[in-house]
């Protein structure tokens, strides 16, 4: 059992950066893929960036360049660096774990309001 806790939200402004942490608890975190997605009012939710066990990194293309994801497993934690932030990447921001098989986790998100 995983407990996944967001946080790093609030509101910022066009071109501002914000960085999104998730602490995990339980044991094994190294273990398990991680992964950050978010949902926009009225859309469906999608998968912004996933770290690997290994820490290889994949993006999605609205964000390659702008977000960074790494992760830190001494501190049972994922993060989410993003920069230049623009008005299309409000949304509530989930963390998630995957553990390889077939369990998913998820916190209960965190929202990142960019406008001026």
């Amino acid at each position: 059992q995983v407990q996944l806790v967001e946080s790093g939200g609030g509101l910022v402004q066009p071109g501002g950066s914000l960085r999104l942490s998730c602490a995990a608890s339980g044991s094994f975190f190294s273990l398990y893929y991680m992964a950050w997605y978010r949902q926009a009012p009225g859309k469906e939710r999608e998968v912004v960036a996933q770290i690997n066990t290994g820490g290889s990194s994949n993006y999605a293309d609205s964000v390659k360049g702008r977000f960074t994801i790494s992760r830190d497993n001494a501190k049972n934690t994922v993060y989410l660096q993003m920069n230049n932030l623009k008005p299309e990447d409000t949304a509530v921001y989930y963390c998630n774990a995957y553990d390889g098989v077939q369990r998913h986790y998820w916190g209960q998100g965190t929202q990142v309001t960019v406008s001026s």
